[in-house]
């Protein structure tokens, strides 16, 4: 979707409003591993598992980034709209690859 604003193009985030449901649950998870997180520190927990737990959140916005970039790069970077060809499609499907393994 486009908008037309000061002359300048806008364009929504529709893979975001579709994947909504499925990112907001991964938001709140997020949000779980952040106050075990706090409540960690605040009992003066063993610094191993503060370090778990510092991890595990770090693993799932790793997760999260992974899939909104992958939205991204299907519906912005390759615009389904202008049939992109098999060699594009290609592509896209290696950066998608390479930045799932990067965010690992």
């Amino acid at each position: 979707m486009a908008d037309s604003e000061g002359g300048y193009i806008i364009l929504r985030m529709a893979h975001l409003a579709r994947d909504k449901k499925k990112l907001m649950n991964r938001i709140r998870r997020i949000r779980g591993q952040v106050e075990a997180i706090e409540r960690a520190l605040d009992q003066e927990g063993e610094c191993s598992s503060v370090l778990q737990l510092i991890a595990g959140t770090r693993g799932a916005l790793n997760g999260l980034m992974a899939e909104v970039t992958e939205g991204h790069i299907r519906e912005h970077v390759i615009d389904p709209a202008r049939r992109p060809s098999g060699a594009q499609l290609e592509a896209a499907d290696e950066l998608v690859d390479v930045v799932r393994a990067y965010l690992k």
